[in-house]
């Protein structure tokens, strides 16, 4: 069960696309009610579901296939308006010659997973063949491409010059002219009501930690971008094409992404956002 109406446990991705948000958070002398576990956004949403987390930050994609259980409790997420850097298809021919051949499929996010499906099957028409696995089945050649997020996209951007790489939400951006929002801070709905109190409070953490984040950008880029490894000033202009406030234009973007899933059979409705409870905050 969730935790008692005293505390607030939360889900954090720690990603280097994070780390405006969670280098001060990490650094920051935390209040006694906030408990905070990190994973990566897949297995956030299943502790979610199993009610071992209050909140996460959960993939949009799992948020769009259990919106009738679950509320966007925050004004923060993790998008892009464009070029993201950090999701990334790569392949040993050219996009347009992957019908037909195996794309090897990363366990770690639901999202860009149903991202590539609409830029391959909507957007290009194409009928590739997919597995799960990881980068090592392009290295022994039983795939032709591979999608990789976070920091490991990162990392094989830097070592695989040679591959044909495509940026997802560039592609996303290209076609539709809108923000792409990969992922989104969520909870049950019943535990929202419940603990509302405490998910404002967590909120203006959140808030604080981002505009620390903000004013203090290169010195984080310097900090993380061993990581992966990459130059600092690299880094830095990566994590400047991160955005984190969800604005009105993101929800244009977040509804149509779920409205392309539903026509492609991905979602068995469309969840309508204009129903949120927690609005953005113009000033983020």
């Amino acid at each position: 069960m969730v935790s008692d109406s005293g505390t607030l446990k939360v889900g954090m991705v720690n990603f280097v696309n994070t780390s405006p948000v969670m280098v001060p958070f990490s650094e920051m002398k935390r209040p006694e009610f906030l408990h905070a576990v990190e994973d990566v956004p897949t297995k956030l949403n299943s502790m979610l579901l199993q009610e071992q987390l209050d909140a996460g930050m959960v993939s949009s994609f799992f948020y769009g296939q259990h919106h009738q259980e679950l509320e966007i409790v925050s004004e923060f997420c993790i998008s892009a308006t464009g070029t993201v850097g950090s999701v990334i298809l790569f392949s040993t021919v050219p996009i347009y010659e992957l019908s037909g051949r195996h794309i090897a499929l990363t366990t770690q996010s639901a999202t860009s997973i149903n991202l590539l499906y609409i830029i391959l099957e909507h957007f290009n028409m194409l009928e590739p063949h997919y597995i799960t696995g990881d980068f090592n089945l392009i290295s022994s050649g039983e795939a032709d491409g591979y999608l990789a997020i976070g920091d490991e996209a990162l990392k094989l951007n830097c070592s695989n010059r040679s591959l044909y790489s495509y940026d997802l939400a560039s592609i996303w951006y290209g076609a539709t002219s809108l923000p792409f929002v990969f992922a989104v801070w969520a909870a049950k709905k019943e535990t929202f009501q419940a603990k509302r109190r405490l998910f404002k409070r967590f909120d203006e953490i959140l808030i604080h930690c981002y505009q620390q984040g903000q004013n203090n950008l290169s010195t984080i880029a310097a900090k993380v971008c061993g990581k992966i490894p990459m130059p600092s000033y690299e880094c830095l202009s990566y994590l400047k094409g991160i955005e984190f406030h969800f604005t009105p234009e993101k929800e244009r973007g977040l509804q149509h992404f779920f409205r392309l899933l539903y026509h492609m059979g991905k979602l068995p409705e469309i969840p309508d956002l204009s129903s949120r409870i927690t609005k953005p905050r113009e000033e983020i």
